[in-house]
């Protein structure tokens, strides 16, 4: 018996229930790692969600109802897994929970590509992105190991599937850019600002990048993996930037959906 599961709106979801959401590129989704069943930044993947569906659809369903669809997922499998939600409108709202093994990201650093390339609706996290995928498999074949985003006005804003943060020595630099405030994100910075390490938000453009002391991609996966290479720029390894980050979100409690 598989540990993992598919589940609409809280049941088994059949392939009758699944085909629809294949085809369909007028979705939204969170995604994280729940461990011992429990997860951290709940309250931040519920208002994204709340969030999208007011903006895509103009309606949300309640977060305990969320939550609920959750639980049931993670009953059915082991405790430490990835769960993605996903929220589309066939008719009414309807909810997708979706386990699959845990994951901790590559181990890094890694080397970026710079793209032209700015998502559209770029504050949510939605289905349909094509573009994503093809920058990343282009990238790969240019031997990087993933891409990163440059706006029209030439600023730093995100890689595919994950948000870029900076170094200068002291500070830790988010990008001042459209992009994705992803839920690691989130975390980082309310423990950062917790624990009184300096921040700032700021343009960051590839002429820049010589002057950082070190940066970082991250997502649900991880708070941080090392980028020693964006576009031709190299940067220094930074390992006690890479590992503030990682302290300030295991100061983050898990919690129980």
């Amino acid at each position: 018996m598989c540990p993992h599961v598919a589940q609409r709106n809280g049941r088994t979801a059949t392939a009758e229930d699944l085909a629809p959401l294949a085809f369909a590129g007028f979705a939204h989704f969170t995604a994280m790692q729940v461990r011992d069943g429990r997860v951290r930044g709940l309250d931040l993947h519920l208002d994204r969600l709340r969030t999208a569906s007011l903006e895509l659809f103009g309606d949300a369903l309640p977060d305990d109802r969320i939550r609920s669809y959750v639980r049931e997922a993670l009953k059915a499998g082991p405790a430490d897994v990835s769960l993605t939600v996903t929220i589309h409108l066939p008719g009414d709202l309807e909810v997708l929970v979706r386990t699959r093994p845990p994951a901790s990201g590559p181990a890094g650093p890694l080397a970026l590509t710079a793209v032209d390339h700015e998502r559209v609706l770029p504050a949510l996290k939605h289905t349909g992105e094509m573009a994503k995928t093809y920058f990343r498999r282009r990238a790969v074949d240019e031997g990087f190991d993933d891409a990163a985003f440059v706006d029209r006005r030439g600023r730093l804003s995100e890689a595919t599937i994950w948000n870029l943060a900076f170094s200068d020595g002291d500070t830790v630099v988010w990008p001042d850019a459209a992009l994705l405030e992803g839920t690691t994100m989130g975390i980082v910075r309310r423990r950062l600002g917790e624990l009184g390490v300096p921040q700032r938000v700021q343009e960051v453009t590839l002429a820049d990048l010589p002057g950082l002391a070190g940066a970082v991609v991250m997502n649900s996966w991880t708070p941080g993996i090392a980028v020693h290479r964006i576009g031709p720029a190299p940067l220094p390894d930074a390992p006690s930037f890479v590992e503030a980050l990682h302290r300030a979100y295991e100061t983050e409690p898990l919690t129980r959906p």
